[in-house]
C-alpha cells in the first residue's frame, strides 16, 4: 500500500506540476474525452446528409441520439469532477451517483454504490467523483467496483475497492496516485488519477492505493471542519 503525504508537507520545489501546466493537462484530457461523441455526431449527421444512405437513417438519428446524450454526461460530470463550475455549494451521493453512472452505465464492470444520503462540499464530491470513476475503471475486463463513505476520527473517508480477474491500474495511474511527475507514458492515463491526488492534498488529507492480485482498493482520508 501506497500513501501520499499532505502537500502542506512537501517543499514547493517538490510539487510536480502546477498552474498553467496542469490546466493543459487536464484541458487535453476533456478534448480527447470529448472528442469521440462529437466525432460520432459529426458522422451521424453526414450519413442524413449523404443521399445514397437515406435507407439507414434511423440508424444515423440513433448514434446522434446516443453520442450526444454521452456528450452531455460527459460535460456534467466534469463540471464537478474537475472544476467548479457550478452553482450548487454542495452535493448529494445520489447526484453523484447519477454523475457517474452516467459515464461509466452499459460497461463490464458493476457499481455498488454504497453512499447513502451523504451531503458533500465541492472538493469532497471532486474526490469522491474521481475516487469512484478510478475504481470502476480498474476493471477493464469487468468484475465489481465498491464505493463507500465512512465519518471517523475527525475524518471522511471515501473508499472505493476494484474486484475482478484483471483489476489492474496502469503504470501511468499509479505515478499519478502518488503525485508523482509522469516521465514516460501517457499523460491521459497521468492526469486524472494525479488530479485525484491534489484534490486529496489541498484538502489536507491522504490518498492510499492497494493493488494486490485481482483487486485495486483506493482509500482518500479528508479531514472534517471543525
Amino acid at each position: 500500500m501506497t500513501s501520499s503525504p499532505p502537500i502542506a508537507d512537501l517543499p514547493v520545489a517538490s510539487l510536480p506540476v502546477d498552474g498553467a501546466e496542469l490546466a493543459a493537462f487536464i484541458a487535453a484530457k476533456l478534448c480527447h474525452d470529448f472528442i469521440s461523441p462529437a466525432g460520432a455526431v459529426m458522422s451521424g449527421l453526414d450519413l442524413l446528409d449523404d443521399p445514397s444512405a437515406q435507407d439507414m437513417r434511423d440508424d444515423a438519428l440513433g448514434l446522434i441520439r446516443q453520442s450526444a446524450a454521452k456528450m452531455v454526461a460527459l460535460v456534467h460530470f466534469a463540471r464537478v469532477a474537475f472544476g467548479a463550475a457550478t452553482s450548487s455549494e454542495q452535493f448529494s451521493g445520489a447526484e453523484l451517483h447519477s454523475l457517474l453512472t452516467g459515464l461509466t452505465d452499459g460497461g463490464r464492470a458493476t457499481l455498488d454504490w454504497r453512499v447513502g444520503e451523504e451531503v458533500f462540499t465541492k472538493l469532497q464530491a471532486r474526490a469522491l467523483l474521481n475516487l469512484a470513476y478510478l475504481t470502476v475503471g480498474a476493471l477493464p475486463m469487468g468484475g465489481a467496483a465498491t464505493v463507500a463513505v465512512r465519518r471517523e476520527g475527525g475524518q471522511l473517508i471515501l473508499i472505493g475497492s476494484a474486484e475482478g480477474a484483471r483489476a489492474r491500474l496502469k503504470a501511468e495511474a499509479l505515478t499519478g496516485l502518488k503525485g508523482e511527475r509522469l516521465t514516460e507514458g501517457l499523460a491521459g492515463q497521468w492526469i486524472q488519477p494525479y488530479w485525484l491526488w491534489l484534490t486529496a492534498c489541498d484538502a489536507g488529507g491522504r490518498l492510499e492505493t492497494t493493488v494486490e492480485d485481482g483487486r485495486v482498493a483506493l482509500i482518500a482520508r479528508l479531514p472534517l471542519a471543525d
